[in-house]
């Protein structure tokens, strides 16, 4: 999986203060009324492609695009919402950005037996030791957040060590979830790279 959100060379100070003060009516709210029944639908495939894994050792390929085109249209909102990118996030899961990009390899075949093992054990050997780490990155990324928000408020600029932290975070987690979404057998790795 590959997960970029641009560092840009600076960042719009009213958009900024825009989307604190309004961003949840005007980007939030059409997003998140969209998103519940695209990810609605989502889920009902995401059942489809477990029944089919355990049939067929394979992710149906149409299923698998929906769920990576349904993850770049979270991380549009997420980046904008988190301040890392400028710009209104585009709508629709055919929607392009110019600062976010996730690409996801589809995979040739899914381990059945790796496919049981995440839905019995998941939680015990993915879900808690990687969000035990991620729930202090998480709270120090907010802490990080409010230092990128006064820089752009006052410098027009994102420190870049912060910028990566937080994008290093978003990272982490969506690898967590590829892998408890049976989209990969690869284990998430304890890194943010």
């Amino acid at each position: 999986m590959k997960l970029i959100i641009t560092h840009q060379e600076s960042y719009s100070r009213s958009e900024l203060l825009l989307r604190t003060i309004l961003g949840v009516f005007y980007i939030v709210l059409p997003h998140a009324f969209l998103l519940i029944f695209y990810s609605l639908w989502g889920s009902i495939l995401s059942l489809v492609a477990f029944i089919t894994i355990l049939f067929t050792g394979r992710y149906p390929e149409s299923m698998f695009e929906y769920q990576v085109k349904l993850l770049r249209w979270n991380l549009r909102l997420t980046a904008r919402m988190s301040n890392l990118a400028d710009d209104y996030p585009a709508f629709g899961l055919n929607g392009t950005d110019e600062h976010t990009s996730l690409e996801v390899p589809y995979p040739e075949r899914i381990s059945r037996g790796l496919t049981i093992v995440r839905l019995l054990f998941g939680a015990f050997y993915v879900i808690l030791p990687h969000g035990f780490i991620l729930y202090f990155r998480i709270l120090w990324g907010l802490i990080l957040s409010i230092y990128g928000f006064l820089s752009v408020l006052f410098t027009g600029k994102f420190p870049k060590d912060a910028h990566d932290f937080l994008v290093g975070t978003i990272r982490w987690q969506y690898r967590v979830n590829l892998y408890m979404g049976n989209m990969t057998d690869t284990y998430p790795p304890f890194t943010s790279k």
